[in-house]
């Protein structure tokens, strides 16, 4: 199976190897930036964890979306920055109704001061913040309005299909990444979630919680890991929407107390 030229710094060989051997690889938890803790896991983190340093990339054209898709991806997708006792953390997130957003649970885990702001510059006041238990998936409720959000797939996709990875690498500009998806694996951080995605669109510290879209612009999974060797992982759709129609799927986060 081919692989994207968006992987990052990834030899030419069969995808089954790299993949296996993406899987013994450590992954990096994708929020992480030079001055920010690690952010505490259900799993330990592997001691081969290989940290990647990038700028992104700013895509050429619009990759599988229409170009309606690419602007409602634009206006979906919210910078998130977690000012916390330990640090600066900072990631992705997009809107699934007009005031919440999803993103991943280690993105906003302890943190005293959620800031979001939008594609063009506006900030967003938060409401409150909860995380799920089994997945590294959090739901965060917003004060205003958010400007867009996308529709949420009805089924997984399948090994092969097209993935476009919508977010703010290194909190920087909005970027676009194109890749394919490689297959199913187990959750290499949190045993008991079940498989997740292995896919080859790049992604960089920052794009935690970046919506990863099919060819017609639904959500499809969500970012949360990358492997050593550029491979990112994505909770796929089915479970998020699982813990969104369980009252109990997210649990309300404390303010923690530095």
């Amino acid at each position: 199976m081919p692989h994207s030229t968006a992987v990052l710094d990834a030899p030419q060989r069969p995808v089954r190897r790299t993949a296996r051997r993406g899987l013994l690889a450590a992954t990096l938890l994708l929020s992480l930036t030079a001055c920010s803790m690690v952010p505490t896991m259900p799993e330990p983190m592997p001691d081969t964890v290989i940290p990647t340093e990038g700028i992104g990339t700013v895509p050429e054209d619009i990759g599988n979306l229409s170009p309606d898709g690419f602007d409602a991806a634009q206006r979906m997708a919210v910078r998130i920055r977690n000012v916390s006792c330990d640090g600066v953390v900072r990631g992705t997130g997009f809107a699934i109704d007009s005031r919440t957003l999803i993103t991943n649970r280690h993105v906003v885990d302890g943190n005293r001061n959620l800031q979001l702001s939008t594609y063009d510059g506006r900030d967003v006041r938060v409401e409150t913040s909860s995380s799920a238990e089994l997945a590294d998936l959090a739901v965060v409720r917003t004060v205003e309005d958010l400007d867009a959000y996308p529709e949420l797939a009805t089924t997984d996709p399948k090994p092969g299909d097209a993935v476009t990875v919508v977010g703010y690498p290194n909190g920087g500009a909005l970027t676009v990444t194109k890749g394919t998806v490689i297959q199913y694996t187990s959750d290499p951080l949190n045993a008991n979630l079940g498989e997740v995605l292995l896919t080859d669109a790049s992604v960089e510290p920052g794009s935690s919680g970046s919506a990863a879209l099919d060819a017609d612009g639904r959500v499809i999974g969500i970012v949360y890991a990358k492997s050593s060797d550029g491979f990112s992982y994505l909770v796929p759709v089915s479970t998020l929407q699982s813990l969104l129609a369980d009252d109990s799927g997210f649990v309300e986060q404390p303010q923690p107390v530095c």
